[in-house]
């Protein structure tokens, strides 16, 4: 599968996370699935890690039920989440895979591990059987 964001969004994201370290930043994605099977980021969401912790995040509620209301009054569809990983690699979790419920949701992972170097990496998350499988999903940023 490929996933795009326009580089605008990625620097959000960037600066966002950027701001929350040393604490795991979070939020959501929204955009459109296309029928080449190219699916397109329109609007990201900097919701709260209520968890204020390096190592996990949950969103915020309230925030998410806030962003989920905008998706559908853009016409949007959800198509996952995003956090930072402010001193790993951009690679899921054992945590995250753990977390990972949604076979359909992308999931992108910003690392921050190597100063002004940022890695975004999207993936998508499959049971099979007791196993989770993760497949790298690939991530075209666009200028």
């Amino acid at each position: 599968m490929k996933i795009t964001m326009k580089r605008s969004d990625f620097d959000r994201l960037y600066e966002y996370a950027l701001s929350k370290r040393p604490e795991e930043a979070c939020g959501l994605i929204a955009g459109t699935d296309g029928e080449d099977g190219v699916r397109e980021i329109k609007k990201v969401y900097l919701l709260t890690n209520i968890d204020h912790t390096n190592e996990h995040f949950s969103i915020d509620p309230k925030e998410q039920l806030k962003a989920v209301k905008d998706m559908r009054a853009e016409g949007l569809s959800p198509l996952g989440n995003w956090h930072s990983h402010p001193e790993s690699p951009s690679r899921p979790s054992e945590e995250d895979k753990r977390l990972a419920n949604d076979s359909r949701a992308s999931y992108l992972i910003l690392s921050l591990e190597e100063e002004g170097n940022p890695v975004l990496n999207a993936f998508h998350v499959e049971s099979a059987g007791e196993e989770k499988v993760v497949r790298k999903e690939e991530l075209v940023i666009l200028e």
